[in-house]
């Protein structure tokens, strides 16, 4: 299933888009035991999948599709199988928001995310030593406590792992003390040139020493060794948690679009 997901989210990639290869692979395999609670499905038209949907129980829908009509055939499916509650879509895909606003959502306020690209040219090197993970213990126990409370284990890790477009060189750690203190993990789309950044983490005791800016170039300069011509990021944007993205535009990275949110209209 999420390779057939993956292959539309690959050919529908620009910048902007709501959706790459990396996402899915990312979300989907960071956390074992979750199935039931994100049905998902594909749509095919004349052998080629045209539009995919990720349900997060008990009311969220992720969504990819070619147009309006396959993008309401997942809202239709959606509608079917929960009782919706919310959807997302990129501010840069307006057959999406119209699909979902003649489905009757409304527009919420609330936390949004950015998408921000750039281009791969003029890297700034990293100050501190970076090598690919080779502890997923450790590389686990980061992000555990980079972003606590969390599920992920070493086993949904190594799922991770296993799903494709994963590298080693693109998961990227720096170490203090011998201990993992900040990672990257970066996911490169050879079809489109494009390298995402997804996740990033500092255990909070290294926070304020620029590890963060270290991975993410450390990792970003190893994926355009690999080919990449353009990295793309989305961090959260509004007010309550601004730090992420200060530092992916002080390592050069633009705001191209952003999500939209839309919840069920009420009357």
């Amino acid at each position: 299933m999420i390779e057939a997901m993956q292959e539309l989210t690959s050919r529908a990639w620009f910048p902007g888009a709501r959706w790459h290869i990396g996402d899915l692979a990312w979300g989907l395999r960071q956390h074992t035991g979750r199935e039931h609670e994100w049905p998902t499905k594909v749509w095919r038209s004349e052998g080629e999948v045209v539009a995919w949907g990720w349900a997060e129980l008990p009311g969220h829908l992720n969504l990819q599709a070619v147009d309006e009509r396959w993008a309401g055939e997942v809202l239709d499916w959606f509608a079917g199988i929960t009782e919706p509650e919310s959807v997302v879509v990129s501010s840069a895909e307006p057959h999406l928001m119209r699909a979902v606003e003649a489905r009757g959502f409304a527009r919420r306020e609330g936390p949004f995310f950015l998408h921000l690209v750039r281009d791969l040219d003029g890297l700034a090197q990293p100050g501190a030593e970076c090598r690919p993970v080779t502890d997923v213990a450790g590389r686990v126990r980061a992000h555990r406590e980079a972003f606590y409370p969390s599920r992920v284990t070493e086993e949904s890790y190594r799922a991770v792992q296993g799903t494709w477009p994963y590298r080693k060189e693109l998961d990227v750690v720096a170490r203090v003390e011998g201990e993992v203190a900040a990672y990257c993990l970066a996911w490169l789309d050879d079809a489109r040139g494009a390298v995402l950044i997804e996740p990033v983490g500092t255990v909070p005791d290294h926070r304020g020493k620029g590890l963060a800016r270290d991975v993410c170039l450390a990792a970003l300069h190893a994926a355009r060794a690999l080919g990449a011509e353009i990295a793309t990021v989305s961090p959260r944007g509004d007010d309550a948690w601004p730090i992420p993205a200060r530092l992916y535009r002080s390592l050069g990275f633009n705001q191209v679009a952003r999500t939209v949110h839309y919840g069920v209209a009420r009357r």
